[in-house]
């Protein structure tokens, strides 16, 4: 190691430590600190189960994907930079640089990769998904911000008991957070065991969140401003149904882009929260204001069969404020609207009548 490594090395450490609130890691547990200019990818595959991979200020244009569990890959804030690779570069023929995507967790449906940490970095401009995760157990995501990129920003499935916690995300092709159990294969919706959305900046995306075939998780104190659909909750026609969850705590904000119609969706402008084909969920506490459309889906709070013609059934929606949403605060558009509840919430139109 090179007199300038050890210096970098030492700094990096006492800045890890001090970033963190705790001493800096164990010899079992080493913290590798990657340079503007080099490979991030060769420092991840060079560490082990635990270690830490802290990546300097600078930016880095690569692809990284991780397979170990407990390895933490963190940034020094916005000022780590990670984007796709210069136009006419060498790409890696497999894995997630190939596949268009920035940062890739990767682990199995029978054996998940565990406890991986990526924090405090930036990942942008990349053609699909800025950090994609598949197959982990205890996976969280704090403090990244994913820009610009041109399918999701931050987007997790086949896993369980993931933390998703103060992150921004802005200006991305779809949803700027989605979670799914599969987006490949039509399943029933698989349990979370307790999956944690919170703090998150939703801003400019068509959808700031989507929630697809999920059961068992918690949507909280997030706020969603500027896209075409502020939350979706979405189920269909496979078992079990999407649902045994709650949204609560959000702001919810001027979700008024225009987003043309696709084959799953019509078009979308003025849609707060949405539960299409969901059941069990708990809508609480949420403020949704000034949300305009003529969308099938647009409103406040929307309730609306799936695009099979699922229902959602047994949803509680209940002490929200809602103002300034059109063509109302709160539409249940359900044929059965005594299926699910609204009740002590603030708002002052409704459709059908008498749901305020």
């Amino acid at each position: 190691m090179t007199k300038r490594h050890i210096t970098y090395l030492a700094c990096a450490t006492t800045l890890f430590g001090a970033l963190i609130g705790t001493a800096p890691a164990s010899a079992s547990h080493r913290i590798h600190v990657v340079l503007p200019g080099e490979s991030i990818q060769k420092v991840v595959d060079a560490a082990q189960a635990g270690d830490t991979v802290l990546v300097l200020p600078g930016t880095y244009h690569e692809s990284i994907t991780v397979r170990k569990p407990g390895l933490t890959l963190r940034g020094m804030g916005q000022r780590t930079v990670i984007k796709p690779a210069a136009p006419g570069a060498k790409k890696a023929p497999i894995g997630c640089d190939a596949a268009g995507n920035g940062i890739c967790v990767i682990g199995a449906k029978t054996k998940p990769v565990t406890d991986v940490t990526i924090a405090d970095l930036k990942v942008t401009e990349f053609p699909k998904v800025g950090v994609y995760a598949l197959g982990t157990d205890r996976l969280t995501v704090q403090r990244v911000t994913a820009d610009n990129n041109g399918q999701w920003g931050i987007s997790q499935e086949h896993s369980t008991r993931g933390v998703f916690r103060e992150n921004t995300a802005r200006g991305n092709g779809d949803a700027g957070m989605f979670l799914a159990n599969n987006v490949k294969a039509e399943v029933g919706a698989s349990d979370t065991k307790g999956t944690v959305i919170e703090r998150n900046h939703l801003e400019g995306n068509r959808i700031g969140l989507t929630v697809r075939r999920l059961r068992n998780l918690t949507v909280a104190h997030n706020y969603a401003t500027g896209n075409c659909a502020g939350m979706f909750v979405v189920g269909d026609e496979n078992k079990p149904k999407a649902g045994a969850l709650t949204v609560s705590d959000n702001r919810v904000e001027q979700n008024n882009k225009y987003c043309a119609k696709t084959a799953r969706l019509p078009f979308l402008q003025g849609s707060g929260i949405v539960l299409t084909g969901a059941e069990n969920t708990l809508v609480t506490r949420n403020t949704v204001a000034g949300h305009q459309g003529t969308s099938p889906l647009s409103g406040g709070i929307v309730l609306f069969k799936s695009m099979v013609g699922v229902t959602s059934e047994r949803n509680r929606i209940t002490g929200n404020r809602l103002e300034s949403n059109s063509p109302a605060d709160l539409v249940n558009q359900e044929a059965t609207a005594s299926a699910n509840a609204f009740d002590a919430n603030t708002c002052g139109s409704s459709k059908p009548s008498g749901l305020c």
